[in-house]
C-alpha cells in the first residue's frame, strides 16, 4: 500500500471539502481530513493500492478542479492549483520507487484525461520542492511557462487561471505541523521560522515560514519536518518556542496536520515533551489498523 496528501484550495465551505473528499475515496482509504479557514485549503490523507490509489486521485483531482476556482481564491497558504500539490508516499522505507511509478502514472492521467499542466517534483522532480514552482504565484507560474523558462512535465503549456497546475512527486514521510504565537506582529514569526528552518541554519529538514492568520488575529510559524529522525517533532516545537521566547512571544497552540507516525509520539513522551495539538486519533499507524478492518479487500 502506499499513502497520499493530495492539497487542495478549498477549506471554507464543508460541503465542498466533503464532495471532494468523497471522489478522493472512490478506491482508496480516506484516513483523515484537515480544512483549514485561514489558509484556504484541505489536506486529505489516503491510502491504498497503487492501481487503486491512482483511481482515487485522479477523482479526487477532477473533483477539485470542477469546484474549486482559483480566481476567486483567497487564502494565506501558497498556491498554483486547484488540486495544488499530490504526492505519493510509501509506507514503508523501501516502497520509495513504487511511490515514484504510482507519481509518474498520476502525471500522465492526469494530462492525458483532465487536460491539465503537471509539473513533478521531488524524487520524481529532479527533488524540486513545490515552493520552486510556487514562487511569486500562479500569474508568476504562467509567465515562467510562457517565457519558456518553464516547462510541463505533461499536459498543456497553457495554465488555465481557473484551476492553475498541478504539482505531483514521490517523496518520503513527513510532518506537517504549525503552532500558534501569542502576537500579530507578522515580522516576529517570520523571523522564528528564519531560525529554525534548515535553508536559515536552523535545524536539518525543517522548512518553516512566518503566516498571519487573518480569523484569529494571530501569526503562525508553519512547517514541514522532512526528516523526524534528524529533527525530532519535540525538538522543533521546543526550538520554536525558545526562537519565540527571545522575541517576547510565547507558543499559544500546535495544530497538526494529517496525520503523524507512531514513533514521532513515542520520542515526544520518553523525552517528557509536549506536542501541541497533537492526540492518539492522529498516529498514522492507529488510523490505518483501524479503517483497514472495516475496509473490503479491493486488493485485485
Amino acid at each position: 500500500m502506499l499513502e497520499a496528501v493530495p492539497n487542495v484550495s478549498e477549506g471554507r465551505h464543508p460541503a465542498v471539502v466533503a464532495a471532494i473528499g468523497a471522489a478522493f475515496a472512490r478506491d482508496a482509504i480516506l484516513l483523515d481530513t484537515h480544512a483549514d479557514p485561514d489558509h484556504h485549503r484541505s489536506v486529505f490523507t489516503l491510502a491504498g493500492h497503487e492501481h487503486g490509489l491512482v483511481e482515487s486521485l485522479l477523482a479526487g483531482i477532477a473533483a477539485a478542479v470542477e469546484l474549486v476556482d482559483l480566481r476567486e481564491h483567497v487564502g494565506v497558504h501558497p498556491r498554483v492549483g486547484a488540486a495544488d500539490v499530490v504526492p505519493l508516499v510509501p509506507l514503508a522505507d523501501d516502497e520509495l520507487e513504487h511511490a515514484a511509478a504510482a507519481a509518474r502514472a498520476l502525471a500522465q492521467r492526469v494530462a492525458a484525461e483532465l487536460g491539465l499542466p503537471v509539473f513533478l517534483y521531488g524524487e520524481v522532480g529532479a527533488d524540486r520542492r513545490p515552493a520552486f514552482f510556487r514562487r511569486g504565484g500562479l500569474d508568476e507560474l504562467r509567465r515562467r511557462v510562457g517565457s519558456g523558462e518553464l516547462a510541463p512535465d505533461a499536459g498543456p503549456d497553457r495554465i488555465d487561471p481557473r484551476s492553475g497546475v498541478v504539482l505531483v512527486g514521490a517523496r518520503a514521510f513527513l510532518v506537517a505541523y504549525n503552532l500558534d504565537l501569542d502576537t500579530d506582529d507578522l515580522a516576529v514569526a517570520r523571523a522564528v521560522a528564519e531560525a529554525v528552518r534548515e535553508s536559515g541554519g536552523g535545524m536539518p529538514g525543517v522548512q518553516a515560514m512566518g503566516l498571519r492568520l487573518p480569523g484569529s488575529g494571530r501569526v503562525q510559524v508553519s512547517m514541514n519536518v522532512i526528516d523526524v529522525d534528524r529533527a525530532p517533532l519535540h525538538e522543533v516545537v521546543e526550538r520554536v518556542r525558545r526562537e519565540a521566547a527571545a522575541r517576547g512571544v510565547e507558543v499559544a497552540g500546535g495544530e497538526l496536520v494529517g496525520l503523524v507516525p507512531e514513533r514521532v509520539v513515542d520520542a515526544a513522551a520518553t523525552a517528557g515533551l509536549e506536542l501541541p495539538g497533537v492526540d492518539a486519533s492522529q498516529v498514522l499507524e492507529h488510523v490505518l489498523r483501524s479503517r483497514l478492518a472495516e475496509w473490503p479487500d479491493r486488493s485485485s
